[in-house]
């Protein structure tokens, strides 16, 4: 077994390469599967703002209807 990354063959670089390349491919989609399940949670708490009435405000000659 080679125990220096200097000394090691290409093998071993093959190796190290995949074993970082599927952890992080598992950390990419535990994260993506938590952010999948909150975003449609927001979505179902989204909560929809319907406008009402216009309202005047005024304290002058000058109305503003908003």
């Amino acid at each position: 077994m080679n125990h220096s990354i200097y000394s090691a063959d290409r093998a071993t670089h093959s190796k190290i390469v995949i074993i970082s390349l599927l952890a992080a491919a598992v950390v990419v989609g535990i994260t993506a599967s938590f952010h999948a399940d909150t975003r449609i949670a927001a979505v179902e708490r989204a909560a929809v703002f319907k406008p009402g009435k216009p309202v005047v405000l005024g304290g002058s000659a000058a109305v503003a209807v908003r």
